[in-house]
């Protein structure tokens, strides 16, 4: 059974950045994995994903030039770098992977996705 644990969520400044990290356990395979985040009264959203081989990347619009995500798949981990952040950031981010190492359908669609993690909260404060 595949299991994912996020970390690195913090209070950080306007402008500030962050990294959030996810390990990845029980997988057989490099999978797809991803990152969304919730804000309080919204729906779960997609921030970004990556292919199992790190060379497929989707990256949500507002977090264009912001936001990066990476994995070492050595370690098992992916990551989220969190750079000019802004308080519409602030929300529980969750660590998501896929069944596959490809995307068995959309990169941003929940239902892509089969193991989530429990969240680590992310607030940026104006």
């Amino acid at each position: 059974q595949v299991q994912v644990a996020e970390s690195g969520g913090d209070l950080v400044q306007e402008g500030g950045s962050l990294r959030l990290s996810c390990t990845i356990a029980g997988a057989t395979e490099d999978v797809a994995m991803a990152w969304f985040r919730q804000a309080p009264g919204k729906e779960r959203e997609a921030v970004a994903s990556i292919s199992g081989n790190g060379q497929t990347k989707y990256i949500t619009d507002s977090a264009v030039g912001r936001f990066r995500i990476s994995r070492d798949n050595a370690r098992n981990t992916l990551y989220l770098q969190m750079t000019t952040a802004k308080p519409e950031d602030t929300g529980m981010y969750y660590c998501a992977a896929g069944p596959k190492p490809y995307f068995s359908g959309s990169w941003s669609a929940r239902d892509t996705y089969i193991a989530w993690g429990q969240g680590t909260q992310v607030t940026v404060s104006s």
